[in-house]
């Protein structure tokens, strides 16, 4: 049988002939020609025709066997490729050939050989995600004289693209990814922030949440403040940090944590004297103070369908009460994941929510208390399920709702397009 070029005679338009001059650095291709292409040196790119008709053909080969080492990229100059107008094909297989065929406007130029007929312009995959960090924790009730009870941590930070649903602290709904097929991203998983166990110091923030790789701009929220702890006479902050940490009670005002923008709200301030402290800010709402004995509800959270139902997240840990006399006070309650204030005569704050990025509560007042651990924070991806390629480590929960799939991320991975 003869050959021309790589290929059998009868599968070759009768008119392609051979540039005898090997190319070594990038050019514009001639319909009806074929190339042997030597990137020994370097990579070369190809400009095919700016029009063409049907029928056209065009070949090159690997001349040195180098294509793996140096690519041959072919910049398509505005006309399609096997149906698409972007990504440029790249071929990288050493010993490649490649016939390609121009159909028409609709599909245009498309690969007649046998190693490579697979699609060579992949196409980007749109998805959703939905960002929490991990919650700060809640202050502690410490020694006496004072025995003031904890404020509330701040919520991790909060960040959401499904939908026309809000981000935290006010934002609106962020711009969704486009994932490249074929590359890797890596999800990480910030934990809750640690509630401190002793001394006037704020308790931990939460970890960082985020989403990274190449060709997207890394989304990351931050980890919610920690709430503070005093004794009497002595000033607590709150931690900043996707939403603040609520500031301690004292004789004078101490101010709650800086939220981040467009992730979550400040924590609340203490403005009086008084022997409670303030709630964290939630992804929804800012942290509070009751101007009395009573604990101050955490800052509210925001609400996400993007796994299919309606769910709760990013709330702020709510601070404990105070045994105020003649009648008890009440602790503080946490909602969308934010722990509840410890009770009266130092009960121990609770922890915010797993995977909720919720603060943990502050603790009761009026003898030494704990205040509660922050909860985790979580990273759900959202994608047309005829885009999912089924490739991820970290073990997320995979799930369906209606044409696309939900991955949940409860810890850190990665995810492959």
């Amino acid at each position: 049988m003869a050959y021309i070029g790589n290929y059998p005679a009868e599968t070759q338009t009768v008119d392609l002939k051979w540039d005898t001059g090997i190319k070594t650095a990038s050019f514009t291709a001639v319909a009806g020609k074929g190339y042997w292409i030597n990137t020994t040196s370097s990579a070369v790119t190809v400009t095919l025709p700016a029009s063409a008709n049907a029928g056209d053909t065009i070949e090159f080969s690997d001349y040195a066997r180098t294509w793996g080492t140096n690519a041959v990229t072919l910049n398509t100059n505005s006309l399609n490729f096997q149906g698409n107008s972007s990504p440029n094909p790249e071929y990288n297989t050493n010993g490649q050939s490649v016939n390609i065929v121009y159909s028409g406007a609709t599909q245009g130029w498309i690969p007649n050989s046998d190693d490579d007929v697979t699609l060579e312009t992949p196409q980007a995959v749109t998805a959703d995600f939905l960002v929490i960090a991990g919650g700060g924790g809640g202050g502690r009730t410490n020694a006496a004289p004072g025995f003031i009870s904890g404020a509330g941590g701040g919520a991790g930070g909060y960040r959401n693209s499904y939908s026309t649903e809000s981000s935290g602290g006010g934002g609106s709904s962020e711009t969704n990814l486009s994932l490249t097929p074929g590359t890797t991203y890596t999800i990480t998983v910030g934990a809750g922030g640690t509630a401190t166990t002793s001394g006037n110091t704020t308790s931990g923030s939460g970890g960082n949440s985020s989403i990274s790789g190449t060709g997207i701009t890394t989304i990351t929220s931050i980890g919610g403040g920690g709430g503070a702890c005093v004794d009497s006479g002595h000033t607590g902050i709150g931690g900043d940090g996707g939403s603040g940490g609520g500031g301690g009670g004292n004789s004078t005002p101490s101010p709650g944590g800086s939220g981040t923008a467009n992730q979550g709200f400040d924590g609340g301030t203490t403005t009086q004297n008084q022997f409670t402290s303030s709630s964290g800010g939630g992804a929804g709402g800012a942290g509070s103070y009751t101007t009395a004995n009573a604990g101050s509800d955490g800052g509210l959270g925001l609400s996400s369908s993007i796994t299919g139902s309606s769910v709760g997240r990013g709330g702020g840990g709510a601070s404990g009460g105070y045994d105020s006399s003649p009648a008890p006070a009440t602790a503080g309650v946490g909602t969308s994941g934010g722990g509840n204030g410890g009770a009266i005569n130092g009960g121990t704050g609770s922890a915010g929510s797993t995977n909720t990025g919720g603060g943990g509560g502050g603790s009761g007042g009026n003898a030494i208390a704990n205040g509660g651990n922050g909860g985790s924070g979580v990273v759900i991806l959202r994608m047309p399920t005829a885009n999912y390629s089924g490739t991820t480590t970290g073990s997320p929960t995979v799930g369906t709702n209606g044409t696309d799939t939900i991955l949940t991320f409860t810890g850190s991975g990665s995810y492959t397009a």
